[in-house]
């Protein structure tokens, strides 16, 4: 890869991103969501349970795993510590965190960690709610959206699923994990663009407002080379042959639409709709991954390269990204999406540091 910093410039990005992520808070409740049963949701706080930090320990675990940071690896397990005597209701997005769990305890072979595996993994393989098709319904927190299917899941579900299918040597998980990409890809991906639709739902037999959500789409880029690097699936694999196609669709688009500064719009296809950081960060990483482990055409290198200069551009100086659009529902139509609030969200943070420590793996190559 052209070397667009050093090493070390890398490395200090890093730890700024995930110092910003560790101490965020929402202490007026603008980004609290109140859901049916009362209980308040806090999407922003790095310290409450929910996908939003889920996401930014899973970075912060695959910086510890390059770099072998002891500060990091406490941190991790200090919110662990922390938040499991108060595990939340297990849903599609509570899940997440299961991945970095099932890191911590290969690493730190702490025991105690085994059974909180266990039960989580039969949840989803055994209990989770599966739409019509079997896909996995995607249940939130104070909502079950009724036989619905939305491309954050494999994210923050099925991704977890297939790392506790080989801790736990469970095969049958693995299998669940593959039939969930191939389910939710039949209903999920543009057959044309081979972009993603935000969802799913049978009820009315539609994908709601057709809408490519930049940060939806992005989990994409980034959930397929995590499935086939913890997998190991090697190119002859029917399940990675299968993947890999959908991938490189979707990415042949995704590099046609980037826009001049190297970011993506938050509707991908509209470029009325505001430039959006996070889906640049996932964007990013999945392709500069992909083209690094070769799912991908090196061909596509420059795109991401074009979205870690734009990363670049956008981290603050206090390691927050800007331009992160907020948690995000499902929408109706574009409009919906276009006016998501902008804030500085824990994921934002991360996901920019997934993107920067693929670059920094490539620099401790050389």
């Amino acid at each position: 890869m052209a070397q667009i910093r050093s090493a070390t410039e890398v490395q200090a990005t890093i730890e700024k991103l995930i110092d910003n992520l560790v101490h965020l808070s929402d202490p007026t409740g603008e980004f609290s969501i109140k859901v049916a049963d009362g209980s308040i949701i806090d999407n922003k706080s790095f310290h409450f349970w929910e996908w939003t930090s889920g996401v930014g320990l899973y970075g912060m675990m695959q910086y510890y795993q390059i770099t072998h940071e002891p500060k990091i690896l406490q941190q991790i397990i200090d919110w662990f510590t922390e938040e499991l005597p108060k595990q939340p209701e297990k849903n599609i997005n509570t899940m997440v965190q299961m991945a970095t769990l099932a890191d911590l305890y290969e690493i730190t072979n702490n025991e105690s960690y085994l059974p909180i595996l266990q039960e989580w993994g039969e949840w989803l393989f055994n209990d989770a709610i599966r739409t019509h098709s079997g896909g996995l319904q995607h249940v939130t927190f104070g909502d079950l959206n009724p036989e619905e299917m939305w491309d954050d899941t494999l994210m923050m579900s099925v991704i977890p699923l297939a790392k506790l299918g080989l801790v736990l040597k469970r095969d049958d998980y693995i299998k669940e994990a593959k039939f969930q990409f191939m389910v939710h890809i039949k209903y999920l991906q543009d057959k044309q663009t081979g972009l993603w639709y935000h969802g799913w739902t049978f009820k009315e037999s539609n994908n709601f407002g057709s809408v490519f959500w930049g940060r939806g789409n992005s989990w994409i880029t980034i959930a397929i080379p995590e499935l086939f690097s913890l997998l190991h699936l090697s190119k002859d694999d029917e399940t990675y042959k299968f993947l890999d196609e959908s991938l490189t669709q979707q990415v042949d688009t995704l590099a046609k639409l980037q826009d001049d500064s190297g970011l993506w719009h938050t509707v991908i296809d509209d470029p009325t709709s505001y430039l959006e950081g996070s889906a640049t960060a996932g964007f990013t990483y999945g392709i500069l991954k992909g083209v690094a482990e070769g799912y991908l055409d090196k061909r596509y290198l420059q795109t991401g390269l074009m979205g870690l200069t734009a990363l670049f551009d956008n981290i603050r100086e206090d390691g927050s990204l800007a331009k992160v659009s907020a948690g995000t529902p499902m929408g109706a139509n574009a409009e919906f999406y276009k006016q998501i609030k902008i804030s500085t969200m824990p994921y934002g943070q991360s996901m920019a540091a997934l993107a920067l420590i693929e670059y920094l793996k490539e620099l401790k190559q050389k």
